[in-house]
């Protein structure tokens, strides 16, 4: 099995003036096919070559192995999290989810905010679906995610350097403003 770079779901100058076109030529043309070649390279002729990606994941040792599996995942999983058609409030089950969860979604938007600026060096923000259910706001760093823990990923955002740093340079609360205004809510609500 060779893993491949997904394409965008959109045109890397759709988010703009939120994200823009070299931000997504270096994101996703740089870094994130840089880690599908590594991890291509990482199971060639070896017992994981024919595993599929959430099983590396989920069963591969801290290493390069499982950095390289989950950051391609984290990745195709963030592209889809975004939408030039994005921003605004979620409706219907999801919507439900997070006023039973965190009282409506101001709060969990300020709650999500908080706990994504408060990754110290690289990481996530993550909105899961917990093992025994109920939705919680969650972070991991480098490249932990949170299929190695049994929860169900509806929506994250990349905290790393390099997915702001070309339009917000070292202003991570000014990109995380920018990121509501490009939520997929369509795509985080089917997830639930």
């Amino acid at each position: 099995m060779t893993f491949r770079l997904p394409d965008l779901p959109y045109a890397k100058d759709a988010l703009a003036p939120h994200l823009s076109a070299e931000t997504f030529e270096f994101h996703h043309g740089k870094h994130h096919a840089a880690y599908v070649d590594k991890l291509n390279q990482l199971v060639a002729n070896t017992e994981w070559a024919e595993v599929p990606l959430e099983d590396i994941i989920r069963k591969a040792k801290p290493g390069p192995l499982f950095n390289n599996a989950a950051q391609h995942w984290n990745h195709s999983f963030y592209w889809n999290c975004l939408s030039p058609k994005g921003g605004g409030e979620p409706s219907g089950k999801l919507a439900d989810e997070l006023r039973r969860a965190f009282g409506g979604f101001d709060v969990f938007k300020s709650q999500f905010s908080e706990t994504a600026q408060a990754v110290f060096g690289s990481g996530w923000a993550w909105l899961v679906r917990k093992a025994g259910g109920g939705l919680a706001i969650t972070t991991t760093p480098n490249a932990e995610n949170p299929l190695a823990r049994g929860e169900t990923t509806l929506l994250t955002c990349d905290v790393w350097e390099h997915a702001y740093y070309i339009d917000y340079r070292n202003s991570r609360p000014n990109y995380l403003k920018a990121f509501w205004q490009v939520v997929n809510w369509e795509f985080a609500s089917a997830q639930l």
